[in-house]
């Protein structure tokens, strides 16, 4: 049952840290209640019930506990999995804040322990919760938690000199790994649960912080942007470049210049403008004899570049080729020998170019786009394909400063907030089911006018081929209804690649007035007469998501159109869904999303390689974040390598953590 928790060692049981914990110092008989103290009260079931409220729809579970005298109502609501949890007769203790209801004192959502029949309550005390399995209870964990920091918790190394200890108001882990457990008070609960957050957020950012000394011990090519290139650069643009496109060029260009690989962030919002600075750095890297590679997440996206570039290209020297999966064997063999051989300048490509038969004669720049979908093995092995290439990263979907220390701290960040002159915003609407006939009448009466749309079917999380299925209903449905007449294309993932350039290429081409569409449009696609947009089931996508499909409706000079229906079912849903309709500010939304759904929902943190945290919260916990982020710096600007004997254990800890995910091991 341990093992299931991941307890294998008693070192393992000793950081299974409370996932909460249960306040009993204030323990009293029922006749001695008070409103909003939080307090402990126990007693026996007398009866469990349940129902649905009339006015609000919500489940209630009501659980009546009688003490000596009194009793108190628990109640739990949209929360029927409670119901079967009591039985009459149990023994429990309940601790939260009661409120008197008329003539009956009532909790809402009470922490719980449930006793044994010979068990006795332990007022006073601060208990901890566990995370469980099936078959354990929490006495029985608490009883081998106690028995290991008895036995074996004298035998725990500390990581911090002791000077750091002090210097940074940090218990020694003797003190706070009994305290963490089961602490005195809530102060020693507070300063234990702060020793052992900090130390996890610092050896992450020591280990970024030793990635990134680590990159500047290697050579790369230095790629200057003399005023000769840069002048033969920026003619072949057929517009002028922003003022926020010209700062982070300039950034661009300084770390080009360096013979230490670049190693930068570029976030940008939707239709910034983020392809035109990595366009210039290509050029500078071609400019200087090296190549460049373009890696793009999905082939959509990099068949979009490859056009992108033709369109700027055309009348350059400049050779470039795209490779994807899927070539004919004979034409990619001839593609292969052609990098090979230093014949091609740029390639763009899918995953289709780190894999190990494709090599480069001369690599000097590799740009990934959309690079939060992929890990930072990935990203490692991009590295390892040429002579340590400069490296630049790219999204459109704006990372919130927490997550980007996190993800992407041992990059350095460049930030484009505004858009090129002449686009234009997109009205926003969200719509229930008795909105539908007059928006569909809006929709037929704009591509009436010559404009086109998108409609997305809805998210299947995990089901590429379900919401495949979706698509292709939805593309019969509005064929045979709303749509009636109009000339309609189906675009999903699991087209073959011929098809799927054939539908967009008649989209880019005005032949087909709608697209029809799963998710798969989310990125890239950039056609700018297509001005509206209807999403369906908009609750199933989180706000990242939406607001990259309202950016392919921002990329001309007409403003755009987007209609969200949508049927929330919980209070962070709608939350989403109105944040989305009133803001089109990426980064302001992606913050929100990040309060509302936290890092492991919108990142999907075991893409990137990186262990769990075991007691750090990346939203509760940023201010520690950023403090740890500054001394971790600080250590190895000080300690390069950490080499002193006694930063051994803290570096010890840290590799054994970190050093497969990030490469760490030959650091020092």
């Amino acid at each position: 049952m341990l093992e299931r928790l991941g307890v294998r060692t008693v070192s393992d049981l000793l950081f299974l840290f409370p996932r909460d914990y249960q306040d009993l110092t204030d323990f009293r008989p029922m006749t001695q209640l008070e409103e909003d103290k939080w307090l402990s009260v126990c007693g026996r079931v007398e009866e469990v019930d349940f129902r649905v409220s009339p006015q609000t729809g919500r489940s209630v579970v009501g659980v009546l506990v009688m003490g000596e005298p009194g009793y108190v109502r628990a109640v739990w609501f949209n929360q029927l999995f409670m119901r079967d949890k009591f039985c009459r007769g149990q023994r429990v203790v309940l601790t939260g804040r009661p409120k008197l209801r008329g003539m009956v004192w009532e909790m809402h959502h009470p922490k719980v322990i449930w006793l044994e029949p010979d068990e006795q309550p332990p007022p006073g005390r601060i208990l901890p919760i566990y995370p469980l399995t099936e078959g354990l209870q929490q006495h029985q964990l608490r009883r081998l938690v106690e028995r290991a920091l008895d036995d074996y918790a004298g035998y725990l190394e500390e990581a911090f000199p002791s000077d750091f200890l002090q210097s940074h108001r940090l218990w020694p882990i003797q003190r706070a790994i009994r305290q963490v457990h089961f602490p005195d008070d809530q102060a020693s609960l507070q300063q234990a649960r702060r020793r052992f957050i900090y130390q996890e957020l610092f050896q992450l950012q020591l280990a970024l912080a030793l990635r990134r000394q680590g990159q500047t011990q290697r050579q790369a090519p230095v790629l200057q942007a003399t005023a000769l290139i840069d002048a033969r650069i920026r003619r072949l643009f057929p517009f002028e470049l922003t003022e926020g496109q010209n700062q982070v060029i300039r950034q661009i260009a300084e770390d080009l210049a360096k013979p230490t690989p670049m190693n930068r962030l570029l976030q940008g919002d939707v239709g910034s403008g983020k392809t035109a600075a990595a366009v210039y750095a290509m050029l500078l890297a071609v400019a200087h004899g090296y190549q460049a590679v373009l890696m793009a997440p999905t082939e959509i996206l990099a068949r979009q570049h490859a056009q992108t570039l033709e369109g700027l290209l055309s009348a350059s020297r400049v050779r470039r080729a795209l490779l994807v999966g899927g070539l004919p064997e004979t034409e990619r063999t001839e593609l292969l020998r052609r990098i090979a051989d230093g014949q091609i300048d740029i390639i763009v490509g899918t995953q289709a170019v780190i894999q190990k038969d494709v090599q480069f004669a001369k690599l000097g720049l590799v740009v990934i786009d959309e690079q939060h979908r992929f890990g930072v093995r990935q990203r490692a092995w991009l590295k390892r394909a040429g002579l340590d290439p400069h490296y630049l990263v790219m999204t459109a979907t704006p990372i919130p400063r927490t997550l980007t220390m996190v993800f992407f701290g041992d990059l350095d960040v460049s930030v484009l907030r505004d858009s090129p002159p002449g686009r234009q915003k997109v009205h926003t609407y969200l719509a229930d089911e008795s909105r539908r006939a007059a928006w569909w009448a809006f929709f037929r009466k704009k591509l009436d006018e010559g404009r086109q749309g998108y409609v997305v079917a809805p998210l299947v999380e995990g089901s590429e081929a379900e919401e495949t299925a979706n698509a292709v209903a939805l593309y019969e449905a509005l064929s045979e209804g709303e749509l009636r007449g109009y000339r309609l294309g189906l675009l999903h993932g699991r087209l073959p690649t011929d098809e799927k350039d054939r539908v967009m290429d008649r989209f880019r081409r005005r032949e087909l007035q709608v697209l029809v569409c799963t998710s798969v449009i989310e990125v890239g696609v950039d056609v700018p007469n297509a001005t509206l947009m209807t999403i369906e089931g908009g609750e199933r996508f989180g706000l990242a998501q939406l607001h990259q499909l309202r950016g392919r409706i921002s990329r001309g000079g007409t403003p755009g159109f987007c209609c969200v229906f949508a049927n929330p079912t919980t209070e962070e849903s709608r939350q989403r869904l109105e944040a989305f309709q009133n803001t089109t500010d990426g980064f302001a939304l992606a913050e929100l999303d990040f309060k509302l759904r936290g890092p492991g929902e919108m990142f999907g943190v075991r893409q990137h390689g990186l262990p769990p945290f075991l007691i750090a919260d990346l939203l509760r916990d940023a201010e520690i974040l950023e403090e740890a982020r500054q001394d971790a710096q600080t250590l190895v600007a000080s300690d390069p390598g950490l080499a002193r004997p006694e930063h051994a254990r803290l570096r010890q800890l840290t590799l054994r953590r970190y050093g497969h995910a990030l490469e760490l091991g030959d650091v020092g």
